[in-house]
């Protein structure tokens, strides 16, 4: 990250995580590991761009493992490191309250 000193667990917790983005690609990496093209498709409405630039943290943050495979064209297969599947099991519980609420969540985003 960038070596500062945490005030919590949750804050080094979201520092990882930062935008929305990282936790979609975190659950979708978490039953398999996925080529680029798969990886897009199960994340829906992110960019080429962004899903670059959120792989290359993710990698940098010891998240994501990305495999080169040499042939041509090049294989590129992301998968959850330990350090990984162990953030996405910490969020489960949280998926789970967003989807026990996720019709008052919705409300509220239409009152806004």
């Amino acid at each position: 990250m960038d070596g500062r000193k945490y005030t919590c667990g949750l804050d080094a917790a979201m520092a990882v995580m930062g935008g929305k983005w990282k936790g979609l690609i975190l659950f979708a990496l978490g039953e398999q590991p996925l080529r680029f093209g798969a990886l897009r498709r199960a994340v829906p409405g992110i960019s080429e761009r962004i899903l670059i630039l959120q792989l290359k943290g993710m990698a940098a943050s010891g998240l994501v493992h990305r495999e080169v495979h040499e042939q041509v064209p090049p294989k590129v297969v992301y998968s959850l490191t330990p350090f990984g599947h162990s953030l996405n099991d910490a969020l489960a519980p949280l998926g789970a309250w967003g989807e026990e609420h996720i019709e008052h969540i919705e409300h509220i985003g239409r009152l806004s």
